[in-house]
């Protein structure tokens, strides 16, 4: 019965845990070391993590292309490019 008490949080963990992403993000997952590229991946993410506040400026696009940023992709308009 004790193994059991231990075991149980577990449990709802791991399967929220391989609930949550698809089978495409599962191999994207699997194919990289790390959760992000770089530091800079990291930082914007962090910035962007409110859809409905996406800010991107030619710079992050740059160290997107640079660093090769992975995951789901963000996309603008042209126009919505930050200049700074």
């Amino acid at each position: 019965m004790r193994k059991l008490a231990l075991g149980f949080p577990a449990l709802p963990a791991l399967v929220l845990l391989l609930g949550c992403a698809t089978a495409d993000e599962w191999d994207t997952w699997k194919a990289h070391t790390s959760h992000f590229a770089s530091g800079d991946h990291f930082k914007f993410s962090w910035r962007n993590g409110d859809a409905g506040a996406t800010r991107v400026t030619r710079q992050d696009v740059a160290q997107a292309r640079d660093q090769a940023w992975w995951g789901k992709a963000i996309t603008v308009d042209q126009a919505q490019i930050i200049e700074r």
